[in-house]
């Protein structure tokens, strides 16, 4: 079990960070070429809208609720069962999503107006968003059902392809920013038709395996296919609670459009650098725990099903509290090595790196809900992580306003961490209390051995390395270095943690047993 999970996990990690490399060399260009304004956060809100969406019903609801089902259709039906329950869900998807596209690009001033109200007293800035959320929303749609044919291919083990997919947003972002925005005259609403090819490529992408498996969906309507409704009533209160984050982030977006001009991208860059470790290895590993957790749960093996959820929560302290250490103290690094350039000026590094700390703090927690979530989805318990998502988000919002005025846009940073954490709490403790999951053996022995290495990398980084010598240097060797002390940091806390006895065997199904 714990062999095919780390292949699995591996594959999908590495194919993300493909994609989050391409994702920093699109950000670094964007800064390079837009710098920061009123204009790039026009397009920045225009773009998270459908991409919150996205995350809403791609990566979060819909995958969430078709998986379970689909993985009972897999293991106890026969294929031609399988291809019709595909096919029906498919047609209604594509149908609800068309329905939604078009409300969505003729309703594009109400949502400007709905999400960043800020921008109404900026005429020109809103003219902006509207322009480029109409070209963008469509997006949805194309991106939507490609998390549906994800979904099939996960469920069959193939994680490769549609882990590889999202390379194709960033090409096409980075084409549209470097060839097609000369040309036009307001430059910036390249970058959106970049939003809407990527869609389109992405889609046709995944084709080609589907025909192989004989599963490529014909889309036939089917509102009142069993499996169909099983979905719908599992995805309804599964698109609140499984994206609370996504939910908390834009309320962030919402309230940074009355700061100062600058704030929504500031929280746009910092949250890229922490989309980086929750990419690569919080939804990789969300991904690849999700059929697994649904096939144990549809072979009713309660003890397998809980040592999955063991298994990924050792693997979320191992990389995520070195990862947050990282970005909390080489926040000032990361961001000038990454993005100060031409239009970026220190002064906007500076401002990005204390939203990039606050969010810091709460990589444990983003990552955590990723991988809890899936313990009661994967039961088609979606009612839980909704009830609990209502009380962070409540949470949320009183923090966002108790920190929005001494913090400015940092604050909405830390109310958005604080928040991931009360979730997860949650989360853990209804879980345990359920008994569902049952911690594996000597976890006290592991934790303890994860916070001394962190603690010993941490001392290594705040000793050795100045975020100062970063104002200085020019482009190459910011990168070089920062590569250089990145990898050190990481050689210290390898060492650290072998040093202390923990070994790979240390996450085999033996280790990990109830």
């Amino acid at each position: 079990m714990s062999r095919q999970l780390f292949k699995s996990t591996a594959i999908v990690s590495g194919m993300t960070m493909i994609s989050r490399i391409l994702g920093f060399i699109r950000d670094m260009l964007f800064a390079r070429i837009f710098g920061v304004d009123g204009a790039t956060d026009a397009f920045f809100v225009a773009f998270k809208i459908p991409n919150f969406m996205r995350r809403l019903f791609a990566e979060g609801a819909f995958a969430q609720a078709f998986v379970p089902v689909l993985s009972d259709y897999k293991e106890k039906g026969s294929q031609a069962a399988l291809k019709a329950f595909i096919d029906r869900t498919a047609g209604t998807l594509a149908l609800v999503l068309m329905v939604v596209t078009i409300i969505g690009v003729i309703a594009s001033p109400i949502l400007i107006m709905m999400f960043a109200p800020g921008f109404m007293s900026e005429g020109k800035q809103y003219d902006m968003a509207v322009e480029m959320l109409r070209i963008t929303f469509p997006y949805l749609f194309f991106i939507s059902c490609v998390a549906l044919s994800g979904g099939i291919l996960n469920a069959h083990g193939q994680f490769a392809v549609p882990a590889f997919t999202p390379v194709f947003l960033n090409i096409c972002m980075i084409a549209a920013a470097i060839w097609l925005s000369p040309l036009l005259p307001n430059p910036i609403v390249a970058l959106a038709w970049g939003v809407f090819a990527a869609g389109v490529v992405q889609l046709l992408f995944q084709f080609p395996v589907l025909m192989r498996l004989g599963l490529l969906p014909r889309l036939q309507p089917g509102f009142k296919d069993p499996g169909v409704k099983r979905i719908m009533k599992l995805m309804l209160p599964a698109i609140f609670g499984v994206s609370i984050t996504q939910i908390n982030l834009l309320l962030d977006t919402l309230i940074a459009s009355f700061l100062a001009a600058g704030s929504v991208s500031w929280l746009y860059y910092s949250d890229r650098l922490v989309e980086f470790p929750l990419g690569v290895f919080g939804i990789a590993l969300s991904t690849v725990i999700l059929p697994s957790l649904s096939r144990n749960h549809a072979a009713d093996d309660s003890a397998a099903f809980s040592r999955s959820l063991d298994w990924g929560l050792r693997l979320v302290m191992l990389i995520s509290i070195p990862s947050a250490i990282g970005l909390l103290m080489l926040s000032d690094a990361m961001i000038a090595t990454l993005f100060q350039y031409n239009q970026f000026g220190w002064d906007d590094v500076e401002m990005a790196s204390k939203s990039l700390k606050a969010y810091s703090l709460g990589l444990l927690g983003f990552i955590l809900v990723k991988i809890l979530i899936p313990g009661f989805t994967s039961r088609q318990d979606t009612k839980t992580p909704v009830r609990f998502g209502i009380y962070a988000m409540i949470a949320n919002m009183g923090m966002n306003i108790a920190f929005v005025f001494p913090l400015a846009h940092a604050g909405l940073a830390l109310a958005t961490s604080l928040g991931a954490f009360f979730n997860a709490s949650l989360l853990f403790f209804a879980l345990k209390k359920q008994h569902i999951y049952k911690p594996g053996k000597q976890w006290r022995l592991f934790f303890l051995r994860i916070i001394l290495a962190n603690e010993i990398m941490a001392i290594f980084i705040h000793h050795f390395i100045d975020n100062q010598w970063w104002q200085n240097w020019g482009a190459q060797d910011r990168a070089l270095n920062l590569a250089l002390w990145i990898a050190l940091a990481f050689a210290v806390y390898a060492v650290a943690l072998l040093s202390s006895g923990l070994r790979m065997r240390h996450f085999s199904s033996h280790h990990v047993e109830n």
